[in-house]
């Protein structure tokens, strides 16, 4: 066989010799130059990672609140030059408010769910089920237990949830420089990204989740709920002894269209959120973003079937739970009817107040 011996060929074979690489020093050692140990590298702002303004530092030792071992978010301060845990950041509290005040609202849930849907689905009768709504409205109606059971626990999950996102949206402005002529540039180069992923990673507000999104859309269709249910009867007749199932049902008859929205965005937000952040305190919930994708490795194949099934299974937990709240409440109290006599018009009078 006949080797090709032409400049080109000879030049390529030269190019893939071996040569051993010569060695370099070592530059020298400035001993000015501070090498204190900085710990680990922050991760991200869902850690509760937290970096302290040189201001409020003492004595030039700066620190970096760094989480403690557990779930994301869990910070602890740690100063670097002893080594030694401060305490809690802020995230730490607030992420607790956050899921302590989800627990807390599981009581008036509960009774909430066997008042409006599994008792009439048992009954099959709105009258037949009044009874039972009033006297379990004695132990969350009262002016003692609504604010402690009811109000209190909504007012501080979705204020620290609020809260939590202004943090982490301030700590990544320090984090990337709010201050400089950098910060102004990134904002003003979201408007001119083609990416839509791009733009979202350009803006230092953190990632909105599925369970965020749920989570605003729920705060939404609740009040509303609330002030159709509970506000508006307070203000025009000046209690609720008259509203339960009955005005409920009037309701589903005089403005069908308004009702239906209303109740099953309740019911498709409400119950995905709270399936959803269930699942994420107990570290069950998958990342929405790994579930779909192209990569032919096993391990990585084999990763994302389970967290496709987990996505499935949770999507089917909260349509069953969705299901818990509509085989009554949809199924027998939305079909009542109006109801007849001066009751009906006080109810009249309530939704017109609104327009309606």
């Amino acid at each position: 066989m006949e080797f090709d011996q032409s400049p080109d060929r000879r030049a390529s074979m030269l190019s893939l010799q071996q040569l051993d690489p010569s060695p370099i020093d070592s530059p020298p050692v400035d001993t000015g130059i501070d090498r204190r140990d900085l710990g680990p590298p922050p991760r991200g702002s869902d850690d509760g990672y937290e970096i302290v303004d040189a201001d409020d530092m003492d004595d030039g030792a700066s620190t970096i609140k760094a989480p403690s071992t557990g779930a994301p978010g869990l910070s602890a301060s740690t100063s670097l030059n002893t080594g030694a845990a401060t305490g809690p950041g802020p995230i730490f509290y607030l992420m607790r408010i956050q899921k302590f005040s989800s627990y807390a609202m599981g009581l008036f849930t509960s009774l909430h769910l066997a008042n409006v849907s599994l008792i009439p689905a048992v009954t099959r009768s709105v009258p037949g089920s009044e009874t039972y709504l009033l006297m379990t409205r004695e132990i969350y109606q009262t002016s003692l237990t609504e604010p402690m059971l009811v109000a209190l626990p909504i007012i501080a999950h979705v204020g620290s949830g609020i809260a939590l996102r202004l943090l982490r949206r301030s700590q990544n402005m320090k984090r990337y420089g709010a201050a400089t002529p950098g910060m102004y540039a990134l904002h003003r180069s979201r408007t001119e990204l083609e990416d839509l992923k791009s733009a979202r990673a350009a803006s230092p507000w953190p990632a909105l989740s599925y369970i965020s999104i749920s989570g605003y859309a729920f705060a939404a269709f609740f009040t509303a709920h609330v002030f159709v249910n509970r506000f508006l009867p307070l203000q025009i007749e000046g209690d609720s002894s008259n509203i339960g199932l009955a005005y409920v049902a009037h309701g589903f008859a005089r403005h069908p269209v308004t009702a239906w929205i209303s109740y099953v965005g309740l019911l498709a937000a409400g119950c995905g959120h709270m399936i959803w952040g269930q699942a994420k305190w107990f570290g069950l919930a998958p990342s929405t973003t790994t579930i779909w994708g192209t990569s032919t490795a096993a391990a990585e194949k084999k990763a994302r079937r389970q967290r496709r099934r987990r996505w499935i299974a949770l999507h089917g937990a909260a349509t069953a739970f969705a299901a818990l709240w509509a085989v009554g409440g949809l199924g027998v109290v939305a079909r009542d009817g109006l109801m007849d006599g001066w009751i009906g018009k006080v109810y009249d009078d309530i939704f017109s107040a609104v327009g309606l």
